[in-house]
């Protein structure tokens, strides 16, 4: 089973998310913050895809959170949402795939599964 960590601080959509992608099969683990996530990255879990918020209260961005993934496994699928501008934002790592909030499920679970 695929294994994808959500960051997501907004609780409603995490959750929504989190029961849709189990729906599609992968197993979720959730984040509620960058912080969060940063401390779920560093256990044993190993995950396939991370997709992140990328404004999140505190000082731990999602694209902190991508670039931290990155660092460790550089071929990670890596999905950053918002539903800000990109222009809002500095650049994105390389390799990560933005989602433009609000999304349909479908979009973000093609995404997912794209090689």
């Amino acid at each position: 089973m695929t294994t994808v960590l959500l960051v997501e601080d907004e609780a409603d959509l995490l959750s929504l998310v989190s029961e849709a992608l189990a729906h599609h099969g992968w197993d979720v683990t959730e984040a509620e913050s960058g912080h969060k996530a940063l401390e779920k990255l560093r256990g044993d879990c190993a995950f396939d895809a991370l997709v992140t918020d990328i404004a999140m209260p505190g000082n731990v961005s999602g694209i902190d959170v991508a670039n931290a993934v990155l660092e460790r496994r550089p071929g990670m699928r890596v999905i950053l949402t918002s539903g800000h501008p990109l222009s809002n934002f500095p650049p994105l790592p390389t390799n990560a795939l933005f989602l433009s909030k609000p999304y349909r499920v479908k979009q973000l679970v093609e995404l997912l599964r794209e090689n």
